[in-house]
């Protein structure tokens, strides 16, 4: 394995976990269990693989790494082919219950019965690439218009996956955050609703039915699994992916649940600065990161609650380690065992390849050779140009 790990400068704060409530009341059993009825209704709906990496447990000295990869999911390519396109379908149904003055069904609205009436209700979000696909996604299976706000460093790749699927693409040139405020305001200005994976102060809905969608994917995972890992590495972002995991796995497993590690890129660490200042905390993103999806300088209120309880552990990784981790994947020495990953969903595997080599790093995570290392493989190859860089070598 390249020295690039080992000379991996990482950095680590404790978290505060507690025993509280939050995994069970931001997101209630009944949320992922009406979003599991749902999503697994949907045409094409499979579980996505469940992989052992013995060979890369054995060279960071754990005793397994499962990585659930989620780069089938739905063609889409990513895991949030189950947050977007959810929560899109509960923004239409609560609006057309409102505007019709009956409970409508979501299969009602997946069955095409009110595909007139989702062609007058315009569904706006900014996106780094995967959600606002996801988004499009939903609004073509129900026939709602559907605009999306990127910022200056989404791939044009990314950007032109999104037209296909017949959204209107807007590029900004701010950050993801400029996008974020420029989507609320333009929504609110015009009468368009916002389908948005964070949340803040009066808006909730949404974000809550983005992350029980992702339970989805949990759940799945835990119903492969033996017994409990002993530890998650979760991807940053704005939190959304994380916390919604944290949830699901202290639900299914009770005290049994992993200890929960936030990885996010030292570039765009508001987790990480949340976690020091014991409370949500915004940083300014000076420099994009590779992990384009982790880009996120302001965390979800929501999403903090949850990991505020459940997080034990939260850690920053250098973008040099990243590459070499998808490299690793995609080029292992059974080619039986390849996987074809995108940037962001290398982040907990780097982490965790990266402790193997630093003492402290493992002793502070609790890592040794008893250790169950649960990964959420969160995307596939979602931009093909990017990730051919990659493989020729460059750190993209």
């Amino acid at each position: 394995m390249s020295n690039v790990f080992a000379d991996a400068a990482l950095r680590y704060t404790a978290g505060s976990p507690q025993t509280g409530t939050a995994a069970f009341s931001v997101l209630s059993p009944t949320d992922f269990s009406a979003a599991w009825d749902e999503i697994t209704a949907w045409s094409g709906y499979t579980p996505t693989p469940l992989i052992s990496l013995e060979a890369l447990a054995a060279e960071a000295g754990v005793a397994r790494i499962d990585y659930k990869h989620e780069g089938p999911r739905f063609g889409l390519g990513s895991f949030k082919a189950l947050g977007g396109a959810y929560a899109a379908m509960r923004v239409l149904q609560r609006e057309l219950s409102s505007r019709l003055g009956t409970e409508v069904a979501l299969a009602d609205i997946r069955e095409g019965k009110y595909a007139d009436d989702c062609a007058k209700i315009v569904l706006v979000s900014a996106t780094d690439g995967n959600h606002g696909r996801s988004l499009a996604w939903g609004c073509k299976n129900v026939g709602a218009p559907c605009r999306i706000y990127i910022h200056a460093e989404v791939s044009e790749g990314r950007a032109a996956a999104m037209r296909d699927l017949g959204a209107e693409v807007v590029r900004i040139d701010g950050d993801y955050d400029a996008s974020v405020a420029l989507a609320r305001e333009e929504a609110e200005a015009n009468g368009w609703f916002v389908v948005s994976d964070t949340s803040w102060e009066g808006y909730s809905e949404p974000p809550r039915d983005v992350m029980a969608g992702y339970g989805v994917m949990t759940r799945e995972a835990c119903d492969a699994l033996e017994q409990a890992p002993t530890h998650v590495f979760l991807q940053g972002g704005v939190g959304g992916l994380a916390a919604s995991v944290a949830a699901a796995l202290r639900q299914y497993w009770k005290e049994d649940a992993p200890r929960v590690v936030v990885v996010e890129p030292e570039l765009a660490a508001c987790l990480f600065e949340s976690a020091k200042s014991q409370k949500p905390v915004a940083v300014h993103i000076e420099e994009e990161t590779i992990m384009a999806g982790l880009s996120c300088g302001e965390p979800s209120e929501m999403a903090w609650e949850i990991l505020a309880e459940e997080a034990r552990d939260f850690v920053t990784i250098p973008d040099s380690i990243v590459a070499p981790t998808v490299r690793l994947l995609a080029m292992p020495e059974n080619p039986a065992d390849k996987i074809e990953a995108g940037e962001s969903a290398v982040a907990g595997l780097a982490a965790v390849l990266a402790s193997g080599k630093d003492t402290e790093m493992a002793q502070n995570l609790g890592l040794g050779p008893t250790s169950r290392v649960l990964l959420i493989g969160s995307e596939g190859v979602t931009d093909p140009e990017i990730f051919a860089r990659i493989m020729a070598g460059e750190n993209a």
